[in-house]
């Protein structure tokens, strides 16, 4: 005969069952809430104004919402139904059930205090000698914005589409004027077709001044450009030296057929994501400390190119409080490679090793083991650059960025499943950025607390 364990529903507690007895000594939302009553919070308490229902408070809302990005219970209705089916959300929520309308409003209402809390975390983290500022690698991945590519709407196709839709409004109105006449309709709602079609002229004409507003800024940086090479030229005509290659020619200016904006987050743009497709995204960029894999700054752009991005990062880094460190060496792929950034970087105290071409995956065996190159005579930082990348040490602190920041990228998407933004335009989704990467931050350091 055999032997089980019995089961029994109905049998009540002798003693109130306790929900902090659940829940193991080194569990994540322990962690969670032990951060957040580290934290001063004043910024969101003193926002509340007293009056009305009681409030939950904002440490369980922020606790519920870390845990949440954390585990991979992004969407407010999912962290609201875990405060009733998980231990961990209960133990969090502190046996209170915040519906989803009240978790959403606190994510949107306070996304500008978590550049505050961010740093707090940071500061925190260096207190349990968990983070040493020295080299950091930074990186930008392409996160799907919460509009499809569908939805895009091009400059070309929007003059067509609106012709198209005023014509159909005219022959609208027309048979309207008929219809006074006797005329049959068909059973046709004249004026409701009437009035959809206009706010479709409406949206499009809203999208299509989006589109010129941003050529003309395009159009400004392309002729500033064109100035800066046409000078440039001339000059070296002035020296007697024969400029190479062709003349540049000047800017084509005003909107492209091909320039789009989208009507669900006109904010997102078009890019290349990986597998040679593109999709609706904006490009989340994130700075990690190689030691730790703690993430130190982060920000968000329109921008495909990581081009501009080393400016706002060394601009970030600046603003931290000089208690965090001071960092000592930037990496960065070949996406992020120009003389301006080595020079800037260079200027304010920190050593770039940028990669100035695509990097070659299995180095020759005679060149991996050949001797060190002679370090130049040269001041430039450009040429000092391109040395150290060429010597053991070099290639061997380069090799960091691999695997920290990319692996970083690569937990967030897949484990903590922030594949997609849940908010729209260009200030939300960067709160909510540093919302996933905060909770990144909180889950690693528990990690190496635990391990």
């Amino acid at each position: 005969m055999s032997r089980f364990i019995p089961v029994d529903r109905q049998t009540d507690y002798l003693l109130p069952p306790s929900v902090d007895e659940w829940l193991p000594d080194e569990h994540l939302a322990r962690f969670v809430v032990d951060v957040v009553e580290q934290l001063d919070l004043s910024a969101l308490t003193q926002q509340y104004a007293g009056r009305g229902h009681k409030a939950h408070h904002p440490a369980v809302l922020l606790s519920l919402l870390i845990y949440g990005y954390a585990t991979g219970v992004i969407s407010s209705r999912k962290i609201e139904r875990a405060t009733y089916d998980s231990i961990a959300f209960r133990y969090l929520a502190a046996n209170t059930h915040p519906d989803h309308d009240t978790l959403a409003t606190f994510r949107r209402r306070f996304l500008p205090e978590l550049e505050q809390l961010f740093v707090q975390v940071l500061l925190l983290a260096r207190e349990m000698k968990l983070l040493k500022f020295g080299t950091i690698a930074l990186d930008g991945t392409k996160v799907k914005a919460n509009a499809s590519k569908h939805k895009a709407l091009s400059y070309g196709h929007a003059k067509k589409l609106e012709a198209q839709l005023k014509t159909e409004v005219n022959a609208l109105i027309q048979r309207a004027e008929a219809a006074d006449n006797d005329v049959a309709t068909d059973g046709m709602d004249i004026p409701a077709e009437i009035a959809r079609r206009e706010a479709r002229l409406a949206a499009i004409a809203e999208a299509k001044l989006k589109i010129e507003a941003r050529a003309q800024e395009r159009d400004a940086a392309e002729q500033t450009a064109y100035q800066d090479k046409t000078a440039n030229r001339d000059a070296q005509r002035k020296a007697g030296k024969k400029p190479r290659g062709r003349d540049p020619k000047p800017p084509m200016g005003g909107p492209r057929d091909k320039d789009q904006a989208n009507l669900t987050d006109p904010q997102s743009r078009i890019m290349p994501i990986t597998g040679k497709g593109f999709d609706q995204c904006y490009n989340a960029q994130a700075a990690v400390d190689t030691e730790s894999m703690l993430v130190t700054s982060v920000h968000v752009t329109q921008a495909t190119n990581d081009k501009q991005q080393v400016m706002p990062l060394l601009n970030a880094l600046t603003a931290l409080p000089a208690s965090l460190g001071k960092v000592t060496h930037l990496l960065a792929d070949t996406g992020y490679f120009s003389a301006e950034n080595v020079k800037v970087c260079a200027q304010q105290g920190i050593e770039p090793l940028i990669a100035m071409k695509r990097d070659v995956h299995h180095l020759p065996l005679l060149e991996r083991f050949a001797a060190e190159p002679v370090a130049p005579d040269s001041d430039d930082p450009v040429e000092q650059m391109a040395y150290r990348l060429k010597t053991q040490a070099g290639r061997a602190r380069y090799a960091l960025r691999k695997h920290t920041v990319e692996p970083v990228f690569g937990i967030l998407k897949h484990v903590m499943g922030f594949r997609q933004f849940s908010l729209r335009g260009l200030d939300n989704v960067s709160g909510e950025w540093r919302l996933a990467t905060l909770a990144w931050n909180i889950k690693r350091m528990h990690r190496l607390v635990v391990s």
